[in-house]
């Protein structure tokens, strides 16, 4: 693959592909897909909808990180499940690149929004990955019962055009806003990321650390001006 960079396929401490737990999962995900693209969408919809989006579940250790820690456990935040769907590209030789932004969520659970004490959720976790000859951006952060719990559609991807955030939800509410692109990376800047979550969200990485999780699926939904 000409001109690729090497480290856009590469295992890491992150997107440890070789670990058992993600050569399984990438094995029984592909299925018969044989073109790189049915290999990606395959994958996205697995990862997006068989791992849980829990946002209570944001630790900041190193092994909660990995992509076998987030198939182990079943569930994640974005960070992880962005992680994850990096590592399983790579691993069928689809070049990938974990990337992040800053977004404005106008919609969240009401146990959520005390924890934060923002709307703005910093470093928001998607996937850079290079198909037919281009880069495409996917975002499978979001499982589609939560979506649906939430008025949401669900992000699909065909493989050929971004996959990002809708601004609104069903109900025509402003859903989200991209406000600050971070970049996208090799590996995760893990350094960086977790200094910024311990200044911007204590509280909630409290939470995690303590394991005091909260039912996400089942919190009462935050709405624009409640």
């Amino acid at each position: 693959m000409s001109g690729v960079n090497p480290a856009w396929l590469a295992a890491t401490e992150f997107l440890d592909y070789h670990h058992p737990v993600v050569q399984d999962f990438i094995t029984a995900k592909v299925g018969s897909g044989k073109t790189a693209k049915e290999q990606a969408l395959s994958l996205y919809y697995a990862v997006r909808d068989g791992i849980r989006y829990d946002p209570y579940s944001a630790s900041m250790q190193r092994e909660a990180m990995r992509a076998s820690t987030t198939l182990t456990k079943g569930f994640a935040y974005c960070v992880p499940k962005a992680l994850l769907y990096a590592a399983c590209l790579r691993a069928v030789g689809i070049p990938a690149r974990p990337g992040f932004a800053d977004v404005r969520n106008h919609l969240t659970t009401e146990k959520l929004a005390r924890l934060l004490g923002t709307d703005i959720y910093a470093w928001h976790g998607y996937v850079s990955l290079y198909l037919d000859g281009k880069w495409v951006k996917a975002t499978p952060a979001f499982n589609i019962r939560m979506c649906e719990r939430f008025g949401v559609k669900p992000l699909d991807f065909d493989g050929e055009n971004d996959s990002l955030m809708h601004p609104y939800n069903s109900a025509s509410q402003r859903h989200m806003e991209y406000v600050k692109q971070r970049g996208e990376f090799d590996d995760l800047p893990y350094e960086q990321l977790v200094a910024d979550m311990l200044a911007m969200y204590p509280s909630l990485v409290a939470n995690s650390e303590a394991r005091e999780a909260g039912d996400f699926d089942n919190e009462a939904v935050a709405r624009p001006g409640s």
